[in-house]
């Protein structure tokens, strides 16, 4: 594959992990992983592979005390980066370096991802061109901003020299950072300060740290590791660093570095091969990462799907148990359709009735369409307002109970009732269905020659009837509420018979039916929107995942 082959799949694969993350993920290694890859792909790959022979970036890493500082200022044989007992002493990246080659990097891009306050310039900078020096913060720092400044300067470096003690080279979190520098194939020089003057002790302490290193389980385990170790008390206090001649095997490293560019473009080949083979492992364990959240955002937007759809079926029943309405507004409704004489008309049967009706209404009351209305918007509103709680509340009681999705619903106290916005949303919703009952009791008036006896009752007191068949059941009534709920459900349909037909009459209250349910539906949807907008659709995810293995499929040398 040509260089420039490999930089089309490498600008591919980095605009993969800018699309990762679009995906909210709850795990921060996930998150991290991608970082690594984006950190990596953009800082060292891509500028490495578009200038084989730019300056080599040598890191200088470890933990807290080791002695990073004070072997910078040793190879720059100048107190360049501040040393001292305080913790964490080196807060910013020091880069040590000349000029020119100052201006190269930061012209190149591999330090774009540190912010410019983040990196500070040696005082005195290198004489000599082909290698730059950078002191980075301690990686296991009290301050995660220092730890995540040395994860990104691992990312985007040609050359490590990992810094630690006789004392804690075998620390836990110094390792796992080491153990990444390995895995890209970062070419690696261990200094081990501070080893026992007593030849045993020293003899038993590095042997240690070499076994220590041949273990590490990286995909490039046959590159050589170079064991500097630097005894207790050797240091030089001129420059505030360690003895010059105990350091001399890696001074003398830069040295040769600097004088020969076959030498650099030897380490920065290495360097780009190694994450090369890197680049795979981690992209697909970014992959996997996806497919598993992809099965965590499936199983959470089925407990949300599930708890809604409970909560609306629930209501759908409960509105199909009477008409909701107090006793007091069935009253009124019933002494302006005049219960007792329609009744007797009734009686006559429904072709008599629909004879009479213009005359069956004079002297009744006004028809008291705004109070049914009312009526009815407040109760289902009411209603609807507690089983989208109800719906709300379950669903944040299960995904509280996952360990995936327990952080989202903690930071965000809304989700545990209905939104804020519901209420007016179903008052607007139900205004409409009302609305859009008037329409059809106009269209089917003139359609069924039904005109006079509309005009007799009027449109919205037609509508209001219609309305109210929507709910005239009488199963689940018992007591006082069987006469007042069935008489008005009885005389609704016998007057709505007498003026459309029974046929139409069902059609009529069928759609508003019909209407009604997709109109709660809806607003359940938009309810249960606000939980699926943290659990992101997984087919995206998967494909993205399918995507990542492709991408990096053969790109290893």
């Amino acid at each position: 594959m040509d260089s420039n082959e490999l930089i089309e799949r490498c600008n591919r694969l980095a605009a993969l992990a800018d699309r990762r993350f679009a995906f909210p993920t709850a795990n921060p290694a996930a998150e991290a992983r991608t970082r690594q890859l984006h950190d990596h792909l953009e800082g060292f790959v891509l500028p490495r592979l578009a200038d084989l022979d730019a300056p080599l970036l040598v890191l200088l890493l470890g933990p807290t005390g080791a002695g990073k500082s004070s072997l910078l200022n040793t190879i720059a044989g100048a107190e360049v980066s501040k040393a001292g007992v305080l913790r964490p002493t080196t807060k910013d990246a020091v880069l040590y370096t000349s000029e020119s080659d100052s201006n190269r990097i930061l012209a190149s891009g591999r330090l774009a991802a540190i912010a410019k306050e983040r990196l500070r310039l040696a005082a005195v900078p290198a004489t000599a061109d082909g290698v730059a020096v950078i002191d980075a913060p301690d990686i296991d720092s009290v301050e995660r901003d220092n730890r995540e400044l040395a994860d990104v300067l691992v990312e985007i470096s040609d050359l490590c020299v990992f810094v630690t003690t006789a004392t804690r080279y075998a620390d836990l979190v110094p390792w796992e950072v080491l153990h990444r520098v390995r895995e890209r194939g970062l070419p690696l020089v261990v200094v081990l300060n501070r080893v026992p003057a007593d030849e045993e002790d020293r003899r038993a302490v590095v042997a240690d740290a070499k076994r220590l290193l041949s273990e590490t389980d990286t995909p490039d385990k046959k590159q050589p590791v170079e064991l500097i170790a630097i005894d207790e008390g050797d240091v030089d206090p001129r420059v505030n660093g360690l003895a010059r001649e105990k350091a001399r095997p890696l001074l003398e490293r830069i040295a040769r570095l600097a004088a020969e560019a076959d030498e650099r473009r030897d380490v920065a080949t290495r360097a780009l091969a190694g994450s090369l083979r890197g680049l795979a492992p981690l992209a697909h364990s970014i992959a996997d990462d996806l497919e598993h959240e992809a099965i965590d955002a499936d199983a959470l937007r089925r407990i949300a799907a599930t708890t809604y759809a409970e909560e609306l079926a629930s209501l759908a029943r409960a509105m199909q148990a009477g008409l909701m309405l107090r006793e007091e507004v069935l009253r009124r409704w019933n002494d302006f359709v005049g219960a007792d004489q329609v009744a007797r008309f009734i009686s006559s049967g429904i072709g008599r009735l629909r004879a009479i009706l213009i005359t069956a209404f004079r002297g009744t009351p006004a028809a008291p369409v705004t109070v049914v209305e009312a009526e009815m918007t407040t109760t289902l509103e009411a209603l609807a307002l507690r089983h989208a709680t109800d719906a709300a509340r379950r669903t944040s009681i299960a995904w509280s109970e996952r360990s995936e999705a327990a952080a989202l619903v903690a930071a965000n106290h809304a989700l545990w009732s209905a939104s804020e916005g519901f209420g007016s949303a179903v008052r607007e919703g139900l205004g409409a269905w009302m609305g859009a009952i008037v329409d059809d009791v106009r269209a089917h008036a003139g359609r069924k020659r039904a005109v006079a006896q509309v005009a007799a009752l009027g449109v919205n007191a037609v509508a209001v009837a219609v309305m109210l068949g929507v709910f005239a059941y009488t199963a689940g009534l018992t007591g006082a509420e069987v006469g007042i709920a069935a008489g008005t459900a009885f005389l609704n349909q016998k007057l709505l018979e007498a003026i459309f037909g029974e046929g139409a009459m069902g059609e009529l209250i069928s759609k508003a039916r019909a209407r009604l349910l997709i109109l709660l539906t809806s607003l359940f949807e938009a309810e249960r929107a606000r939980f699926e907008a943290l659990a992101p659709a997984p087919g995206p995810m998967r494909e993205l995942a399918a995507e990542l293995r492709a991408a990096v499929a053969g790109i290893a040398p």
